[in-house]
């Protein structure tokens, strides 16, 4: 294999060169591999149609299935959704960062092609430092569990570099994720929220916010 550009977020001296470098490749709308609260994610700019279809097909995955977005901070909610409801508020900042993933009613004016969304947007502020500070840094990026279609989601940069190789510009090592258990998806583009998925929110602790909560999960593929 050919060089690979991986940096060591735990160690003083590579953290920021990493970090400057992932933000220049998203600018330019190439792939870089960051660590987040649940599995290795692959992410790039998601005001980039190029850039996010290059996203799918490193995967090897299709437009029906639209890439959700990452973002940095509880208040980038607000420039890239509309009509979110107190109750979608509540979720959010009960449950931000972490492992919740509010489907929002796109901002109409949003020049960007994530897939065939219709119309909605599922985004997420991810629990984890390494992964703020890089959105904090490019603003709203398009990410998706860093493995190809079919495959496990990666747990370890190691497993990331097995599965995308030379694709991805820079790879961020953030040490091993833990389990690899999924966001929950919330849908909140109506009057009452209703659970897509059920993963690292329990519907137990969504309805200590949202009491009137519809969890009828169903299963998707990564």
């Amino acid at each position: 294999m050919a060089w690979i550009r991986r940096y060591d977020m735990a160690a003083a001296t590579e953290r920021p060169i990493g970090l400057d470098l992932a933000k220049d490749a998203v600018r330019r709308g190439e792939l870089v591999v960051l660590p987040t609260d649940t599995v290795y994610g692959l992410g790039t700019d998601a005001f980039s149609p190029d850039a996010v279809g290059a996203l799918l097909a490193a995967k090897g995955r299709g437009r029906d299935m639209p890439v959700p977005v990452l973002v940095g901070s509880p208040r980038t909610l607000d420039g890239i959704a509309t009509g979110l409801s107190l109750t979608a508020r509540d979720l959010v900042e009960a449950f931000w960062p972490g492992g919740l993933t509010v489907v929002a009613t796109v901002q109409p004016s949003l020049q960007w092609d994530l897939g065939d969304t219709g119309g909605t947007v599922a985004v997420r502020m991810p629990l984890h430092p390494v992964a703020i500070e890089l959105l904090q840094g490019t603003g709203p990026m398009a990410v998706s569990s860093a493995n190809i279609s079919g495959r496990p989601p990666a747990t370890t940069c190691d497993e990331a570099v097995e599965q995308l190789g030379e694709v991805v510009s820079v790879y961020l090592d953030g040490g091993p994720s833990g389990e690899p258990v999924p966001s929950t998806i919330v849908d909140v583009t109506g009057a009452t929220p209703r659970v897509l998925r059920l993963g690292a929110v329990d519907a137990e602790a969504l309805r200590s916010v949202a009491p009137d909560l519809v969890a009828e999960p169903y299963s998707d593929g990564s």
